[in-house]
């Protein structure tokens, strides 16, 4: 089946009322749909607070900006030396290779940069970006995105993943996708085989996904697939209202990803981008909720909750608090809440 692209083909597949199509068009005209059979699935359109459709669906909420949304809210433009690609840190870089998805996500902290009509990385382009990399001894990583890298073809993904392991002192590839949720049928042995063979280099992918209820047997499967041509996987998950802010749906997201192989990783504070403040919990509520999850699970199942500051400023842990005072004598918080007094007293110098 092909992905669902535009309000009547949602309509007719029975995921919104013929009354709703007007609305949907109008956000449409502005952000880019595509909701993948695998998802559209798994929505349940008798429930109007599905958590999926959520994350889907267009919502005339989108055409709401506030003043604080930024058309780049993490500042990717300001540390870009060549076009797709990001510098913000000293040892890795970001390089966007495409700008299209199997899913456009109602948050997107990219939406104004990806969908069918935006320009992806050039040949021209990628060999500037490669340039740049070559060219400094100190980047030891790159994280390659998009839109989401690998929805393009093996073919492509294998020649991206030659050219950048062929530089001596890169030495990890780390790969940014929705795909094993939102199209596992795509993640074949070929796909896997591109990421991993013919070079030494670490291979992760990071794995997005926000509801237990995208990891169906098939988008497992497509994990094992990665895992078993010699990939390590994390997960990225975005904190969003109404879709996995309460713990017990965070806890349950966190446990299927450990059973699946997916480290926990991290969990992100929405990005101030445009439109989506319908979706975006307190920091407050954040805190509350990672304090609960860690009396409810393992370290293995826990994700670091962090905000992308704007203005390129980088990523920060932004996660509860857990000492009181300013030492040697503390008041310690334990996972349930209940404080305990501490001493900090180390052997004397």
């Amino acid at each position: 089946m092909p992905n669902l692209t535009t309000p009547r083909a949602l309509i007719e597949a029975g995921l919104g009322s013929p009354e709703r199509e007007a609305e949907w068009r109008a956000v449409a005209e502005r952000y880019a749909i595509s909701a993948p059979p695998a998802l559209a699935a798994l929505i349940d359109p008798a429930d109007p607070d599905d958590p999926i459709a959520r994350q889907i669906l267009p919502d005339a909420r989108e055409l709401l900006r506030l003043p604080q949304e930024l058309d780049d809210p993490i500042g990717d433009d300001l540390k870009s030396p060549t076009r797709g690609l990001v510098h913000r840190y000293a040892d890795r870089v970001l390089l966007k290779l495409n700008s299209v998805c199997a899913v456009y996500c109602r948050f997107c902290f990219r939406r104004e940069t990806v969908g069918p009509g935006a320009a992806g990385l050039d040949a021209e382009g990628f060999a500037a970006a490669l340039a740049y990399i070559r060219a400094r001894p100190e980047i030891w990583e790159v994280v390659l995105t998009g839109g989401d890298p690998l929805a393009q073809s093996p073919r492509r993904l294998a020649e991206a993943t030659r050219a950048l392991a062929e530089i001596d002192h890169v030495k990890v590839l780390r790969w940014h996708t929705r795909l094993p949720v939102a199209a596992p049928e795509r993640v074949t042995g070929a796909l896997a085989d591109a990421l991993t063979q013919g070079h030494d280099k670490t291979v992760y992918v990071a794995l997005h996904a926000n509801h237990a209820r995208e990891l169906t047997p098939q988008a497992r499967a497509a994990c094992a697939r990665l895992i078993a041509a010699g990939v390590a996987m994390v997960s990225q998950t975005v904190l969003l209202k109404g879709v996995n802010d309460q713990v017990e749906t965070l806890e349950a997201l966190m446990r299927v990803f450990v059973e699946a192989r997916v480290k926990p990783y991290y969990l992100h504070h929405p990005d101030l981008a445009p439109g989506t403040s319908h979706l975006r919990p307190t920091i407050a509520e954040g805190q509350a909720l990672v304090r609960a999850l860690r009396a409810r699970v393992s370290g293995l199942a826990m994700p670091t909750y962090v905000l992308d500051l704007p203005g390129a400023r980088g990523k920060i842990p932004i996660g509860p608090g857990y000492l009181e005072g300013e030492g040697p004598e503390y008041v310690a918080l334990d996972p349930k809440g209940a404080r305990a007094p501490y001493g900090d007293f180390g052997a004397a110098v």
